[in-house]
C-alpha cells in the first residue's frame, strides 16, 4: 500500500447514472475522514469536498444516527464503531478474492505467496497460499508485524512522505528481529528510496535469518495493499529475483483490476 491515496477532487463528483447522490456524498465524506486520520471538523469537510455546510451537516447527522460517525466532545466528528465490523468483514473478503492470484504466484514462482495491508502502524497479513516445497515459509493470516523489517512493509510505505514515515517509526520503535534488520529511520528511508528506484521491495534476512521476501504494492488498491513471495534464501536468489519480480508486478496489476470491479472476480483457470 503505503502508497498514499490520490488526493480527492475539491468538489464531490455528481452522482453517476442510476446512482443516489446523497449516498455517494456520504461515502465520499467517510473516505475524506479516513484520509484525514479519522477525525475532522465540518468546515474542513466543506473545504475539501466543496459541499455547503448545511448539506454536510445533514449527511453527518444521518451517519451519526446510524453509528458510522460519532460526534466528539470537542464538536469534531470521528469515524464510528460500526465501521469496525464492516472493515473486518471486508478484510476477510479481500483475502478470499486475493487467494487465486496468490495461487498463481505460487504456481509460477514455487514459493509461498502473501497479501498484506497496512493497518494503523502495523502490517497485517490477510491471505496466504503456501509453497509446495517441503521447506517453505509460513505466516499466519491475521499476524501483525512492524513494517520496518518486512518486504511488504517497505512496499506499503515506499510512497509515504518521509515525515510521516519518521513519525510512524517513532511510534513503533525499530526493534531488531535479526542482525540484518534496519534499525534507524535514515536507513529505512534509504531503503524506501531504493524501492522507488527498482520498483519492488526486499526483506533480506531482516525478519528471519535464512529467509528472503520480495514484495510489490497493489496499484490503486482501495486500501494500501502489497503482495509478496517468500522462501529460503538459497532459493530466492538474485537470479530468481530477476524472474520473480515481473511475475509479482503482473499479478499485482491483475489483482488491482479485479478489486476495481464490483465482483472481485477470480482469474480464469489455465
Amino acid at each position: 500500500m503505503p502508497p498514499t491515496a490520490e488526493p480527492k477532487s475539491a468538489t464531490t463528483p455528481p452522482a453517476s447514472s442510476g446512482g443516489v447522490q446523497s449516498l455517494e456524498r456520504a461515502f465520499d465524506l467517510l473516505e475524506r475522514m479516513a484520509d484525514a486520520g479519522g477525525e475532522v471538523g465540518l468546515s474542513e469537510l466543506s473545504t475539501s469536498s466543496g459541499l455547503p455546510l448545511p448539506t454536510i451537516h445533514r449527511l453527518m447527522r444521518t451517519l451519526v444516527a446510524c453509528g458510522y460517525v460519532r460526534q466528539q466532545p470537542n464538536r469534531r466528528y470521528a469515524l464510528g464503531p460500526r465501521l469496525i465490523r464492516l472493515g473486518e468483514t471486508s478484510s476477510r473478503l479481500l483475502g478470499t478474492w486475493a487467494r487465486p492470484y496468490l495461487a498463481r504466484l505460487v504456481e509460477e514462482t514455487g514459493e509461498t505467496a502473501n497479501m498484506a495491508l497496512l493497518d494503523g502502524d502495523e502490517v497485517v497479513y490477510v491471505a496466504q497460499v503456501p509453497s509446495r516445497h517441503s521447506m517453505r515459509m509460513f505466516t499466519e493470516v491475521g499476524r501483525r508485524v512492524l513494517p520496518h523489517s518486512t518486504g511488504v512493509g517497505k512496499a506499503l510505505l515506499a510512497h509515504t512522505p518521509p515525515e510521516e514515515v519518521r513519525a510512524l517509526l517513532a511510534r513503533t520503535g525499530m526493534p531488531a528481529a535479526t542482525e540484518k534488520t534496519i534499525t534507524t529511520a535514515d536507513g529505512f528511508l534509504d531503503a524506501l528510496e531504493h524501492v522507488r528506484e527498482v520498483g519492488y521491495a526486499m526483506d533480506d534476512n531482516e525478519q528471519e535469518l535464512g529467509v528472503r521476501c520480495i514484495a510489490v504494492s497493489v496499484p490503486d488498491s482501495p486500501s494500501a495493499a502489497a503482495i509478496s513471495i517468500s522462501g529460503p534464501a538459497g532459493r530466492v536468489t538474485e537470479a530468481a529475483t530477476d524472474k520473480f519480480v515481473p511475475v509479482l508486478r503482473e499479478v499485482a496489476e491483475d489483482l488491482s483490476k479485479a478489486l476495481a470491479t464490483t465482483g472481485g472476480t477470480s482469474p480464469s483457470a489455465g
